[in-house]
Order: C-alpha cells, then sequence, then structure tokens
C-alpha cells in the first residue's frame, strides 16, 4: 500500500469478542468509502498487516476489542502514544502471533523500521474473551457506532492528507 487510509481489522473470531475488530471491517466494506480508503481484514495477521504498512499509509485506523476498564460494548478512539501503546507505560516487547493487538502490530512496525503519521484505534471494550464463534449481544450492539465512528475517522485524515499535499 503506498498512501492512502488503510482501516484494518484484527481480532481472532475464534475468541468471540475478539472478533469485533473484523466484524466491523466487514460491515464497513460493504459500504460507500471516500476515495484513497481501503478497508481489510487482517484477523490475526498482524506481521502482515506490519510488513503492509512497510510500503507506506498516510492514515491508519485499526478496529479491535481492547480491553479498557469500560462497560462491554463501550467504543472509544484512541490515539497511541509515540512509542506504540495505547496507554502511557512499558511496551510489552513479546511476540506472539495469535494475540495480534494494536500495541503488537504498532511495536512490530516501529522495529521493522515503519512509522505512519497518522494512527488510530477505534476499539470496543469486550464483554467476554472465551473460545467461541460470534459476538456478545452488547459487542454486537456496537458494531454500527464503531462503523460510523471510522467512516467519520477515515473522511478526516482524507481530508487532512488532501490539505497536506495541496499546501
Amino acid at each position: 500500500m503506498t498512501g492512502g487510509v488503510l482501516v484494518a481489522g484484527i481480532g481472532n473470531i475464534f475468541l468471540s469478542d475478539d472478533g469485533f475488530g473484523v466484524e466491523v471491517v466487514n460491515r464497513l466494506a460493504a459500504t460507500p468509502l471516500p476515495t484513497g480508503v481501503r478497508v481489510e481484514d487482517f484477523g490475526i495477521r498482524g506481521v502482515h498487516l506490519a510488513y503492509e504498512l512497510l510500503d507506506g499509509c498516510d492514515g491508519l485506523i485499526l478496529v479491535d476489542a481492547v480491553p479498557m476498564g469500560e462497560a462491554p460494548g463501550t467504543v472509544a478512539v484512541i490515539e497511541p502514544e509515540d512509542d506504540g501503546t495505547l496507554e502511557p507505560g512499558p511496551v510489552d516487547q513479546g511476540f506472539d502471533a495469535h494475540s495480534m493487538s494494536p500495541e503488537v502490530v504498532l511495536g512490530t512496525l516501529s522495529r521493522l523500521g515503519g512509522t505512519v503519521e497518522r494512527i488510530y484505534v477505534v476499539g470496543c471494550q469486550p464483554a467476554c474473551l472465551d473460545e467461541g464463534m460470534g459476538l456478545s449481544p452488547v459487542v454486537e450492539g456496537a458494531v454500527d457506532d464503531a462503523v460510523a465512528v471510522c467512516r467519520q475517522l477515515a473522511a478526516e485524515l482524507v481530508r487532512l492528507v488532501g490539505k497536506e499535499t495541496v499546501g
């Protein structure tokens, strides 16, 4: 990917609410999007995502289930810290290909020498991360809100990128 805005769903559909990001991007992909926005389900292929980002990306929106200590189903937009963490604190340097959280993806990208100027994480507080397919009812109820948030963020990123290239 060279330039543009990528909306990437990450998560494991076999761990209940961890499939949130995948479900959001699948619904988002079925809607009209601004020119320059690409939507893709990366699932647990976070290393693939990190390598793809090395090709260049103006803006990234990661969508995932993110434990935030909020009520299940809460959707939030999070801007990662400069070191790729979602909140102040040390970056976990461990690597588990089946646990591709936004922090792991961004940490992998950084270790590969890549950067993305503008990154947002659209996260949802999971209710259940047990083995099983399908989202819990409360997280399922948050998917359409997350789709709307992703559409708004993508449109804002496209406008920002367009202004920078003109000016």
